[in-house]
């Protein structure tokens, strides 16, 4: 797997012509920007999971969503098929999150799809390394410059992107995708609101049951594959300790690995977690030779048959219940 993918000039070049082809062929029946204005939906893509729910549930009936990427396809994987940069092009509206997918964010610079909205601009991104917590104890510089030298899809966008997994910030966005969909479709501008209301208060919800189910437990500190939940141990108080780095795809080092060993033992850590759209094979290595338990933390990049929920406040639920497990909650 590779985060630094690009299109290729002839997959670029190939899309043009069929996006040509294809406005010319649909422009009487395309529904335009506001598309509130002759009754049609307002045709939405999404570039992955977390962007897809937002606009699911803020748009509500007024939107067609098409994701960028499908169920169980790694999203820092995906590789754009001209099919999918002509569908970018005769969007009303894009909703992404740069630095995740570099092949979308240079497919979506070259749409010229007006709204078009960056997820990351809706809150504020934090930098973080392998290890976060609520206070840093365990933050190692070494690794964290090895994640930034490494180009990880975290320091493209200028800081760790995986802003979902904090209700709070996802909450946050919540509130910007509302208002930027009034904006591309006034007439609909109440629903859009209502909506936006309605999904914030799921999330604040959220956000109070992780913070209730996390405060009292035997130990702060957690083990995972990779280093996806560090707005979320900043959030409740955790100590994240990532086997790899904010991309998926680093390997960790020998010495990393021994270093995890010496923090499972001294933090009483009773479980590495692991997720279903990568690799298992090194928290599994890891588990069996320091004698813990395996379970899912699921970073919630995409919904698929292995998930424990059908989407995202179930599968964060379950996030939450597999936390107060391995945490030895109270």
């Amino acid at each position: 797997m590779n985060v630094r993918r690009r299109i290729s000039t002839a997959a670029l070049a190939g899309s043009t012509v069929l996006g040509l082809v294809t406005l010319s062929a649909c422009s009487g029946t395309s529904s335009a920007a506001g598309g509130g204005e002759d009754g049609g939906k307002l045709d939405v893509v999404a570039s992955f999971y977390p962007m897809q729910y937002l606009v699911e549930q803020i748009g509500g009936d007024h939107v067609e969503v098409r994701t960028l990427t499908q169920p169980g396809v790694e999203p820092h994987d995906l590789e754009l098929q001209p099919r999918q940069a002509s569908q970018l092009r005769q969007a009303d509206y894009i909703l992404y999150l740069k630095g995740v997918q570099p092949a979308v964010d240079e497919a979506i610079a070259q749409s010229g799809v007006e709204h078009t909205v960056d997820a990351a601009t809706l809150t504020t991104l934090e930098d973080h390394g392998t290890d976060v917590g609520h206070d840093h104890g365990h933050e190692d510089e070494e690794h964290a410059d090895e994640d930034q030298a490494g180009g990880e899809h975290g320091a493209e966008a200028g800081g760790d992107p995986h802003i979902w997994l904090d209700p709070v910030k996802y909450a946050e966005v919540a509130q910007g995708v509302g208002d930027s969909l009034a904006k591309a479709d006034p007439d609909r501008a109440a629903d859009y609101r209502k909506n936006t209301e309605t999904l914030v208060g799921k999330l604040k919800a959220l956000d109070t049951e992780f913070a209730d189910g996390l405060r009292n437990t035997t130990t702060r500190t957690f083990i995972t594959a990779h280093s996806a939940f560090g707005y979320l141990a900043e959030r409740y108080g955790l100590d994240q300790h990532g086997i790899a780095g904010i991309g998926p795809e680093s390997e960790p080092s020998p010495a990393r690995i021994k270093e995890l060993q010496s923090v499972a033992e001294q933090e009483k850590v009773s479980t590495v977690f692991f997720e279903t759209l990568a690799s298992d094979r090194t928290a599994k290595a890891l588990a069996a030779d320091t004698g813990l338990r395996t379970d899912v933390l699921d970073p919630l990049e995409g919904i698929t048959d292995k998930s424990r929920g059908d989407d995202y406040l179930a599968v964060m639920e379950s996030n939450l219940a597999a936390l107060q497990k391995a945490l030895g909650a109270k």
